[in-house]
């Protein structure tokens, strides 16, 4: 596997970054605080990476994308979501898009709540596109429910019926053990997310969850949970039924990991012809970015692998190349002299999870964060990322073949 050279022509108000490698290109614009980037695909196909910019000194911003032609080597001027303003930056929480095959665009994103009862308290809001994102609807709150002060990490997916699904973590719950309500709604039409429902209680309150339809039209749900009031482990559960219904929680991994406070990193779940692939974060049973596949849609799941040399590597993300190879990155921290930075590890594995290659794509003098990646064709994938340089932040991104 090697980089690919190649170059991209973006709008005159972008930049490039001034890497040794120049296969790294900008998608934010110059001047601005960018991060939270975030890749899905549009109706008919075309890549589009979204993310966070900060104005005026704030501490929060708006929502901006681009559209690739041509599977990443190029990309649109990025065009904003007017109606975000007020989103608060926050990676494990990211903003995150969504294009349904009725042509509406939504752009779901979190802000904070400042509520007393908690005073890291958010809020998760929404605004939709009917025409294909030249106007955009007014925001409106996922949740109307007046016990509902606090929701935080969602997510979205597509589901085989065309309309969108999100879950989200809730204050609500119906237990005194410690843990957020995870909660699954659906879009109804052109009418927004419609019939919310809990779908697990006792998930840990700041990781983040990961929604999955596979080709099947199964909908996979992966989250760390609050195991006997100690223990924080990934679990997985799968609906066959379009979410009417779950299976029983289970754990991919019994790593036992048991901690008193906030990981900050969530699980990543893909699926090819040979399975379920999840990559996570742990501190049970070993320490950093593990990996393990299911051959049975969930039923049993193979014994763990460490993917990472770096022990406090976290927030993995994962994707399907082609139809089979699976690959992860992550972010790692790195000394550099004197100085701390953080670099993108990455690892691509068969179809059939044998290990092809580990390695980094970003140099140790970078301080890069929070990668994501999509493959885009038979042997490319997409990676995009937070890259600090000096006070200000940048969302870069590459292609990796």
């Amino acid at each position: 596997m090697k980089n690919r050279h190649w170059w991209i022509l973006l709008s005159a108000c972008l930049t490039a970054c001034h890497q040794p490698d120049d296969k790294e290109r900008v998608l934010s614009f110059a001047g601005r605080d960018a991060s939270c980037p975030f890749i899905t695909t549009t109706t008919d196909g075309k890549i589009a990476v979204s993310w966070i910019e900060t104005e005026g000194g704030t501490d929060t911003g708006l929502i901006y994308y681009a559209v690739s032609e041509d599977k990443g080597r190029s990309f649109s001027a990025a065009l904003p979501v007017p109606e975000s303003r007020g989103v608060l930056p926050h990676a494990e929480n990211m903003p995150k898009m969504v294009f349904k095959p009725d042509g509406e665009i939504i752009a779901m994103y979190g802000v904070e709540q400042n509520d007393a009862r908690n005073k890291y308290a958010g809020r998760v809001f929404y605004t939709r596109s009917l025409d294909n994102g030249k106007t955009w609807l007014p925001a409106q709150p996922l949740v109307t429910d007046t016990g509902s002060y606090d929701q935080r990490y969602f997510d979205m997916a597509l589901l085989s019926s065309g309309e969108a699904a999100a879950i989200w973590l809730d204050n609500r719950k119906e237990t005194e053990n410690e843990g957020s309500t995870l909660y699954f709604a659906v879009t109804d039409g052109h009418n927004g997310f419609r019939q919310e429902r809990p779908v697990a209680q006792t998930v840990c309150q700041c990781c983040r969850t990961d929604l999955y339809t596979d080709d099947k039209g199964a909908v996979h749900i992966a989250f760390r949970d609050i195991i006997n009031d100690s223990i924080r482990d990934m679990v997985h559960t799968v609906s066959t039924d379009g979410g009417a219904s779950f299976t029983p929680l289970k754990r991919i991994s019994a790593d036992n990991w048991i901690v008193r406070g906030c990981p900050h990193t969530g699980p990543a779940m893909v699926k090819n012809s040979e399975g379920l692939h999840f990559a996570w974060f742990t501190m049970g049973g070993g320490q950093g970015v593990f990996y393990c596949r299911s051959l049975d849609n969930g039923v049993t799941y193979t014994h763990k692998e460490q993917v990472s040399t770096m022990p406090m590597a976290k927030h993995p993300q994962i994707t399907v190349v082609g139809n089979e190879q699976v690959m992860m990155v992550w972010d790692e921290p790195v000394k550099a002299g004197k100085t701390f930075n953080s670099r993108i590890g990455f690892q691509v594995r068969k179809g059939t999870g044998e290990v092809l290659k580990t390695g980094t794509l970003t140099a140790d003098s970078l301080y890069v964060t929070f990668p994501v990646i999509k493959g885009v064709d038979k042997h490319t994938a997409l990676i995009a990322y937070t890259k600090r340089t000096g006070e200000s932040e940048q969302v870069c991104y590459r292609l990796f073949e």
